[in-house]
C-alpha cells in the first residue's frame, strides 16, 4: 500500500509539534485540515497514532515506532533545502479530468502563472472523484448537478452539445441542411453511445435501432478523431473551441443541446482559507466567466441558472 508524502510528512510535524495548532501554523494549514490528515493516515495504516489530550497530543505505541523511522529522513530533505510535501503554501494541486484539462484548463494556465508567479499549479489527472476532505487536493473541477454537500461549490460553465466535422469530410458527401441529413456520415459516440440517439430524438428524427460507428471515453480523443476526418462528432462546446477556431473543424449544423450538467470548482472550506487556492479559484471563475458567450448564457436551463446565482450569493457570502 503506497502512502501519501503529504500523510507522512504531516505526521511527523504534529509528533514534533506535539500541537496540532503549532503543525498547521508551520505547515500554512488549517487544524483541521491537519486532524483530517492524521486521521486519514490512521485510518490508511488502521492503527491510533496519536493519544488526544487537553495540551495537545502524545504518540502512541504504533506512533512512537513510525516517528523513530520517519524523522530522521524528513529531517535530511529539510537540511538540504529540498521540499517537503509540506511546503504548499505557494502551491495549488487541482484534481480534473483529462478532456476538461488538455481541452480548457491547460492552455489557460499561463494566464494565472502570469498574474501569480509565486504560486505553482499542479494538476492530478483523475477520472474518479477524489476526497477532498482526506486527499492531498487542494481543488477539484467536476462535472455534474453542482450537489456536493460538505464542500464550497462554484459554478464555472455550462457547455452545450454542438455537431463539428473537419471541412473535408463536409465536402466529400452531401450537405447538412436538418439534423436528419446526420445519419448519413459516420458517427463518433461518447463511451455509452448514448448522446447521439437523444440529440435525434430531441430533434424529433426517427432514429435507427443500431447507430454505427467507433465510442470514445475521452470526449478529447473524440474531438481529435473528428479533426482526421473519422466522422461527425457531438461534443461539449469549450473542448472543441480551439479546433473551431483553427479551422481544423467547423459547425456541420446550427443547433445545439444545452446539457443539464455543468462543471464547477469544488473545495473545503480549510483549503480555501489558503490565499494561494483563494487567488487560483477567483482566476478560475473569472476565466470561466470570460469565455462564456451570451448566447450560452441565455440557453442555461432554469435549474442551472438557479445554481449560478447561488453561486454569486455564496461569493459574497465568503467575501
Amino acid at each position: 500500500m503506497a502512502v501519501p508524502l503529504a500523510l507522512l510528512h504531516t505526521f511527523v510535524i504534529v509528533a514534533r509539534s506535539g500541537r496540532m495548532r503549532e503543525a498547521a501554523a508551520s505547515m500554512a494549514l488549517t487544524p483541521g485540515a491537519v486532524s483530517q490528515r492524521v486521521r486519514a493516515l490512521e485510518e490508511m495504516l488502521d492503527r491510533r497514532l496519536f493519544s488526544r489530550t487537553q495540551a495537545g497530543v502524545t504518540l502512541t505505541a504504533a506512533g512512537r515506532t513510525l516517528f523513530a523511522s520517519l524523522d530522521e529522513p524528513f529531517r535530511r530533505i529539510e537540511a538540504t533545502g529540498g521540499e517537503t510535501p509540506g511546503a504548499r503554501s505557494h502551491r495549488v494541486t487541482v484534481s480534473t479530468m483529462s478532456s476538461f484539462a488538455a481541452s480548457w484548463l491547460v492552455p489557460r494556465l499561463s494566464s494565472f502563472s502570469r498574474r501569480h508567479s509565486e504560486i505553482d499549479v499542479s494538476l492530478e489527472i483523475e477520472s474518479r472523484v477524489v476526497d477532498l476532505s482526506r486527499e492531498p487536493v487542494d481543488l477539484a473541477i467536476r462535472h455534474g448537478n453542482g450537489d456536493y454537500p460538505g464542500l464550497v461549490v462554484a459554478w464555472l460553465m455550462a457547455p452545450a452539445l454542438i455537431v463539428v466535422a473537419s471541412p473535408a469530410l463536409l465536402k466529400s458527401r452531401a450537405p447538412i441542411r436538418a439534423a436528419a441529413d446526420c445519419l448519413g456520415f459516420p458517427l463518433l459516440h461518447d463511451s455509452d453511445r448514448a448522446d447521439w440517439r437523444l440529440w435525434l430524438e430531441t430533434q424529433a428524427v426517427k432514429v435507427p435501432r443500431g447507430l454505427k460507428g467507433p465510442s470514445f471515453s475521452d470526449d478529447h480523443l473524440m474531438v481529435k478523431a473528428a479533426v482526421a476526418g473519422q466522422g461527425l462528432a457531438l461534443v461539449r462546446d469549450l473542448y472543441a473551441d480551439d479546433e473551431l477556431r483553427a479551422g481544423r473543424l467547423v459547425r456541420a449544423i446550427d443547433v445545439q443541446w444545452p446539457t443539464s450538467f455543468a462543471y464547477y470548482a469544488v473545495c473545503t472550506k480549510e483549503a480555501l482559507q489558503k490565499p494561494a487556492v483563494r487567488r487560483f479559484r477567483k482566476w478560475l471563475i473569472e476565466e470561466a466567466d470570460a469565455g462564456s458567450s451570451q448566447v450560452r448564457r441565455s440557453a442555461l436551463s432554469p435549474t442551472v441558472t438557479r445554481v449560478r446565482r447561488g453561486r454569486t450569493a455564496l461569493k459574497h457570502q465568503l467575501g
